[in-house]
């Protein structure tokens, strides 16, 4: 083995030499380079791709590296990034975007308490609390994408928060997936991570927000406020801590939000987590449940504007978007092979069916008082 430039993070002897060793049955080395904290494996495949991508990957993997198999004019090479390298460097963005988002929200809180925040800056800090719980909400989905990708060695970003001028201040957040999927396995535990944790969050948020006391707020004559429809979890919550009013406190509409998110990302459909675990779930089948979401909401749609007579527009809304959803198809784990052991399969019967918990026909609407 040589090396065509001396110095890199992973030019360690004895590890190199093992991850050699590993490599060599799969794919014949006769170089190998280092170049900005990455390893380049030179050489010939000596079984199929699939068969090499499948083998290999879960070694790169617990070694803390991300493996990618590329040519270079007529050369196969193998290459070995390390996991940590985007983690080594400050997460300014994210950061931005969170001091942003909060303060986005803290408005949009602050205006549910009925706060006049261009009459008194200071009191933008009223809507603190709706913030605390909608962060909490949001960040807690994404969390659980990312420490469960992280377990499960793949390679993620943190969580980026949308600040977005809304009712609630926010867009939502997302992460970055970089790299291919191991195994159906892995598919499933990092898609299901995401709502689970989420929705967990979320109850514990709507507890706390229909325990606490009214806002007493009145809006003006002819001001319009929304009309919100409450799913069948939110009412249960209710029930069993004794809620009777009809004006939710915003902490207690933070989780509504987080129900609302966790139903519309369980839809089994493309690269929403729905689709993601349904895919890990049932293998190539699940691509005809998810051409059909997009029918199956426009029919929802149909049938609340057409009769019950409501707003539908979230419906009409999310049935063309998830046509691109399900055009874009789905990524094939690396392993698609394996099937998921029975406890993964039950776990996910079980998120979806909390899913369905979240669903009301119109989840809200606007009115004019």
């Amino acid at each position: 083995m040589s090396g065509k430039s001396s110095k890199s993070d992973l030019e360690n002897p004895q590890e190199l030499q093992l991850l050699y060793s590993q490599v060599h049955p799969f794919f014949k080395v006769y170089e190998v380079a280092y170049y900005e904290g990455a390893v380049y494996f030179y050489g010939t495949p000596r079984v199929e791709i699939p068969v090499l991508q499948k083998s290999l990957w879960p070694v790169f993997a617990s070694k803390g590296y991300q493996m990618q198999l590329t040519s270079n004019l007529g050369e196969d090479i193998l290459v070995a990034t390390p996991f940590a390298q985007d983690n080594d460097k400050f997460p300014l963005t994210n950061i931005i975007l969170a001091i942003i988002t909060i303060f986005t929200t803290m408005l949009a809180g602050a205006s549910m308490f009925g706060a006049d925040v261009f009459s008194s800056p200071s009191a933008i800090l009223e809507g603190l609390p709706f913030t605390i719980a909608i962060m909490a909400v949001l960040g807690s989905h994404e969390m659980g994408h990312y420490l469960m990708a992280k377990r499960r060695g793949m390679k993620t970003t943190l969580p980026y928060f949308i600040p977005f001028p809304t009712i609630i201040g926010t867009m939502g957040a997302v992460i970055k997936h970089k790299g291919p999927i191991p195994d159906r396995k892995s598919l499933f535990d990092v898609a299901v991570a995401g709502p689970l944790v989420g929705l967990a969050v979320s109850i514990i948020v709507t507890i706390i927000g229909l325990m606490l006391p009214p806002i007493e707020f009145s809006p003006e004559p002819g001001s319009l406020v929304i009309d919100l429809q409450l799913p069948l979890l939110f009412e249960l919550l209710g029930w069993m801590v004794g809620y009777d009013g009809e004006i939710l406190h915003p902490v207690a509409f933070a989780g509504w939000v987080g129900m609302f998110v966790t139903l519309l990302n369980l839809l089994p459909t493309g690269q929403l987590d729905g689709g993601h675990a349904m895919r890990a779930m049932l293998g190539e089948k699940a691509k005809h449940i998810s051409s059909s979401m997009p029918i199956i909401l426009a029919l929802v749609a149909l049938y609340v504007a057409y009769i019950m007579d409501a707003n539908a527009s979230v419906w009409i809304f999310w049935s063309f978007f998830l046509l691109f959803f399900a055009a874009a198809g789905h990524p094939t784990p690396l392993d698609d092979s394996s099937k998921l052991d029975s406890r993964r399969m039950a776990v996910g019967v079980i998120t979806f069916i909390l899913g369905a918990l979240c669903f009301t026909l119109v989840p809200f609407s606007l009115v004019t008082i």
